[in-house]
C-alpha cells in the first residue's frame, strides 16, 4: 500500500535540515529503528536498513551442502596462548 504524496518544508536542526515524517507515513512504511538514506538527483529514499547478518544462515547452509565450510586454518593453535591459556566451558 502507498500513500498519497504530502507536501511538507525542510526544518532548520541545527546547521542541517530535516524532514518531520508523520505517524500515518511510518505506519504504512513500518520502518522504525535503523534506516539507510540513499540521494540520487531530485530524490531522497529512506528505507528499513536490512537486519545485521541477514541471510548468513541460508549462506552458511549452502557452504555445509557443499563441504565447503572447513577451517582454513585447519585445528592447531595459532599462538603459545591459545594452546596453554585459551579453554572452552
Amino acid at each position: 500500500m502507498e500513500s498519497e504524496p504530502i507536501k511538507t518544508h525542510l526544518v532548520r536542526i541545527g546547521n542541517s535540515k530535516g524532514v518531520r515524517l508523520p505517524k500515518a507515513l511510518l505506519a504504512i512504511s513500518g520502518i522504525e529503528g535503523a534506516v539507510e538514506i540513499v540521494a540520487s538527483k531530485g530524490s531522497i529514499l529512506i528505507r528499513r536498513s536490512p537486519k545485521v547478518r541477514a541471510g548468513w544462515e541460508e549462506r552458511f547452509r549452502e557452504m555445509s551442502d557443499q563441504s565447503d565450510d572447513m577451517l582454513l586454518l585447519g585445528d592447531e593453535p595459532l599462538t603459545q596462548w591459545d594452546d596453554e591459556e585459551w579453554e572452552w566451558k
